[in-house]
């Protein structure tokens, strides 16, 4: 289990979700693993769905409709968050593409609790999630005071590179410890949604020019000291002057992460319990 790797990345439009998405739900027998990978990868589903949500339309989760609570009686805990996060958006097509991103992060956390409910297992309760102090204390270590990514567009991307990344790698990470195939096809396709919200989101942040590229790098550097790992995972998005939206390695795949590399990155110190995005730790039996 401590090889094991996952994370990922939802809005305006949220209850227009059609009945046929929610019913598609992957149908697997219950192993112990594939289940702790689920539950870990919803975990992190919340926080990027959470954060998504409180951009685009400053509501969350269960406005939306989406349980979460725990399937075994365990009570959801709260998002620390600030009043009116709405982001004023001043580019039309940016907020296009946060509320589609919203859709999808929202989708991840129903079909993974469908997927789990429909199965025979339980799903994990949202744990308590941080979308303020985590976001001033990871501002602190780039140079920027007081970080707020729900200030205004530029400052929202940026808060969005810290989350797209590493769901890449850790879905890629999870992929040889899925037993099933049915989950295994339904990780690959979030995995998909995944890269598609990095790049999109890569690509956005490089249009906005060298200190917006900087401050990303920033991101970046700080991602990849809490890695913990000799190899360079966590790419910035410009490389020797030059543009880099795609992060691979030199046959241009992507890279992996373990549980243990997530956790450091979403707890915000190598080998820590709780912390950052997470006070009181993730829920389940990979933490």
């Amino acid at each position: 289990m401590r090889k094991l790797g996952l994370m990922t990345a939802g809005t305006a439009g949220i209850m227009a979700i059609p009945s046929r998405v929610r019913a598609q739900a992957a149908e697997f027998q219950p192993n112990a693993t594939d289940v702790a990978v689920l539950n870990f990868a919803l975990n992190l589903e919340y926080l990027e769905a959470e954060y998504y949500l409180a951009a685009t339309t400053a509501k969350g989760l269960e406005d939306a409709g989406i349980d979460v609570d725990g399937g075994n009686g365990q009570k959801a805990k709260s998002v620390i968050i600030k009043m009116h996060p709405k982001v004023k958006f001043d580019t039309a097509s940016f907020e296009d593409y946060a509320n589609e991103i919203a859709n999808d992060e929202a989708n991840h956390v129903r079909y993974i609790r469908e997927t789990l409910t429909n199965n025979g297992a339980s799903p994990v309760a949202r744990p308590q999630i941080d979308l303020r102090d985590s976001f001033k204390a990871l501002g602190n270590l780039i140079g920027v005071n007081n970080f707020d990514p729900f200030a205004d567009e530029v400052s929202f991307l940026l808060g969005a590179f810290i989350f797209e990344d590493v769901g890449v790698t850790a879905y890629k990470g999870a992929s040889p410890l899925l037993t099933d195939k049915n989950v295994l096809e339904s990780a690959a396709g979030i995995l998909g949604t995944e890269a598609y919200h990095a790049g999109v989101i890569r690509t956005l942040l490089y249009a906005q020019g060298p200190d917006v590229r900087k401050l990303a790098g920033g991101i970046s550097n700080v991602r990849s000291s809490l890695d913990n790992s000799k190899k360079d995972r966590d790419q910035g998005i410009s490389r020797n002057g030059m543009a880099n939206l795609i992060p691979t390695d030199g046959d241009s795949i992507a890279f992996s992460r373990s549980t243990r590399q997530v956790l450091n990155i979403v707890y915000g110190k190598v080998g820590a319990q709780k912390g950052l995005f997470f006070p009181e730790g993730v829920n389940g039996s990979i933490s």
